[in-house]
């Protein structure tokens, strides 16, 4: 049996699943475990990869940045991981960047990114702001989307967001947008108390000029924000 048992291990391929199952990000990366879960199913049922089956290894950083990182080492050395598919936030991307770097291993990153990085261990598989919040302001400014004159860049406090509205900040000045009609604000993660915030967005978009949100909340926050959104109309 033991025989049998390491012969097994030997025809597998392990696959990290690096995505937090509580937390504030659960909301977002359980969906994401779930996918990883499903494809690697569904390519098993081809034959697997090279005649191997693969095996997911599932671990829980729990929206703890630092946490990420000891996860991400535990599957490397511990798991014997061949690759890991993980990470949301760029706060918990950045905090595993020197694992995978030390130790030469490989992430697959899954969502958008603000850019401005770009490392041999990792693939980059969503857009960066050129590709989505910048032609998401274009169609916004152009007449089918509205002909939007004020912006409300409203993010979560931490790079993805911050990186990003600093791009879009300058971009909306190189199109002739006065300062006075941009408004950028933050908010911690998990954030729920949106009443305040969405009344000042509401009072910088009754000035006369149609205004857009742009949003870069992320996690659980965004399920009061969009209520708040509602509530005051």
């Amino acid at each position: 049996m033991l025989a049998a048992g390491a012969a097994w291990a030997e025809d597998t391929i392990k696959i990290g699943i690096l995505h937090s199952l509580s937390g504030t990000m659960a909301i977002s990366e359980t969906t994401l475990k779930d996918v990883m879960l499903m494809l690697i199913d569904e390519q098993n049922a081809k034959g697997g990869v090279l005649g191997k089956k693969l095996e997911a290894v599932v671990v829980d950083p729990a929206s703890n940045w630092p946490l990420f990182a000891e996860k991400a080492k535990e599957l490397i050395e511990k798991d014997k991981v061949s690759v890991v598919f993980g990470c949301w936030t760029s706060v918990s991307r950045k905090s595993v960047l020197p694992v995978f770097k030390e130790l030469n291993s490989i992430l697959f990153y899954p969502v958008q990114y603000e850019g401005e990085e770009s490392e041999r261990n990792v693939f980059y598989t969503g857009a960066a702001p050129n590709q989505q919040a910048i032609p998401a302001v274009d169609y916004l400014m152009s007449a089918d989307g509205g002909s939007v004159k004020r912006w409300v860049l409203e993010g979560t406090d931490y790079v993805y967001p911050r990186t990003t509205n600093k791009i879009l900040a300058a971009y909306l000045k190189l199109k002739g947008v006065p300062d006075e009609d941009v408004m950028i604000n933050y908010t911690p993660f998990g954030f729920s108390d949106w009443q305040t915030e969405v009344s000042k967005i509401k009072a910088f978009g009754s000035a006369g000029k149609k205004t857009a949100v742009v949003s870069t909340i992320n996690g659980d926050a965004n399920v009061p924000f969009y209520k708040e959104l509602g509530n005051q109309g």
